[in-house]
């Protein structure tokens, strides 16, 4: 199966896009990341989950985990003020990692090695530059397992 069979529509957002709309996103989706564009509207990077969480959590939690406790439950009010404001481009790593890419071609495999060597849940499947969806790992796991 070719990756051009595999991917799946996906909501996409710009490096200058709001980044408390992007969280959101992901939040009422449940996804596990955006694929991130540049301004051409090609593919730039990927935006985790996972980073939101960590431009959400103070460095000095992140350091010493053991002070988690002593953050009060008004943490989740002030989150939409810490995004607000913000760009998806502040959200990314200063040293951008590698983008997990497909060519619309590649097979199952070489999809799951992609996924597999970034540690990305989702590779975007591109044909000449341009995005034709992206595959997740549920989506791949799903085509792989088949039952």
């Amino acid at each position: 199966m070719q990756a051009r069979n595999m991917a799946e529509a996906y909501p996409v957002t710009s490096l200058d896009a709001d980044a408390l709309e992007a969280a959101r996103l992901m939040g009422e989706h449940r996804m596990p990341g955006l694929v991130v564009t540049d301004t051409d509207g090609r593919p730039h990077s990927v935006l985790g989950a996972s980073q939101v969480v960590r431009f959400l959590v103070p460095s000095y939690v992140q350091d010493d985990p053991a002070l988690a406790g002593v953050i009060d439950e008004q943490f989740a009010d002030k989150v939409a003020t810490k995004l607000s404001g913000h760009t998806v481009r502040e959200l990314l790593p200063k040293d951008r990692p590698e983008l997990a890419v497909a060519e619309a071609d590649d097979t199952i495999i070489e999809v799951a090695a992609v996924m597999a060597r970034m540690r990305c849940p989702l590779v975007a499947v591109v044909d000449k530059g341009e995005i034709l969806g992206v595959v997740t790992a549920s989506r791949l796991l799903e085509l792989a397992l088949p039952r």
